[in-house]
């Protein structure tokens, strides 16, 4: 055996291939943001401006989808808004099983 074919060089790996592998929970974060961006622009297209205007934040966790509104008020208006297309949130992320709408204030 040559020293030649002794030494192989090492297979180079994609960040994102050795952050998944030695932080799990980096990946878990990375796939939640995904899920938020996706529900944001989903949400974008299906709403109107003046309301989407007023979310402060969304978050899928567990199979429930939660909407946070800036205020009280907002929320309201945005519970009876989800209600409407509560059959379209289904279909648009099969795996849910229930729709929140939460009350937190911009930062």
């Amino acid at each position: 055996m040559s020293a030649r074919t002794a030494l192989r060089p090492a297979r180079v790996h994609s960040v994102k291939d050795l952050l998944a592998h030695n932080l799990p929970s980096l990946k878990r974060i990375t796939d939640q943001a995904a899920r938020a961006d996706f529900w944001s622009g989903w949400l974008a297209g299906h709403l109107a401006a003046e309301l989407c205007a007023r979310i402060s934040g969304i978050a899928e966790r567990d199979g429930t989808l939660v909407i946070f509104a800036e205020t009280a008020a907002w929320s309201v208006r945005l519970r009876y808004a989800v209600i409407e297309l509560e059959r379209d949130i289904r279909a648009a992320g099969p795996g849910l099983s229930d729709i929140a709408v939460r009350v937190r204030p911009h930062s």
